[in-house]
């Protein structure tokens, strides 16, 4: 993972040309550019999306895929790019071409390299940003954790599954078969 050594502002991180090859997040204004997922990652998360994406009313709901600019907050400056992301469309706000409010579902694929002090920044910034709740899918491992926003603003783990189905807490009529996420 690459960085810069420059604090970036929001003005400045917004007249910056788009990344090319690779994945751009930055962390209290510290650029971060990741090289572009492996195969595995990419098919993970396409099978996840070509089951959810029939399941939400696209009326009423967006569903998000991978490159796409959420911002946790402008000062100091931190984004993210989630693999998936579920909207409900009258809660979106988005900014500077940029979503600016919480998804109701973040999805991240946990990749071998991450480390758990990654993991739990994206996790703690995922709370900050108001975040009901979060999935973080092992390929390697074939498990899902998910995790909801408590009473108490944190992001609590209320299940680690590997197989039957799986349902968004907001989201009910939606229904993921956990085995049919990984690539056979």
């Amino acid at each position: 993972m690459a960085t810069t050594p420059k604090v970036l502002t929001y003005e400045e991180w917004l007249e910056m040309p788009e990344v090319q090859d690779g994945i751009e997040e930055v962390v209290d204004g510290e650029v971060r550019i990741m090289p572009p997922n492996k195969a595995i990652h990419g098919d993970v998360v396409d099978n996840l999306y070509d089951i959810m994406r029939p399941q939400l009313d696209p009326r009423t709901t967006r569903l998000r895929i991978s490159n796409f600019g959420l911002v946790i907050r402008r000062d100091p400056l931190t984004t993210r790019v989630p693999d998936l992301a579920v909207f409900i469309r009258a809660k979106m706000v988005e900014v500077d071409g940029y979503f600016h409010s919480p998804p109701e579902l973040v999805v991240e694929v946990l990749s071998p390299g991450n480390t758990r002090a990654e993991i739990e920044e994206k996790i703690s910034d995922y709370e900050s940003l108001g975040v009901p709740e979060l999935w973080l899918l092992s390929p390697e491992a074939q498990t899902i954790e998910i995790m909801q926003l408590s009473a108490g603003g944190r992001l609590e783990t209320v299940a680690i599954v590997n197989q039957g189905q799986i349902r968004p807490r907001l989201f009910p009529q939606v229904r993921v078969d956990v085995t049919s996420i990984w690539p056979r």
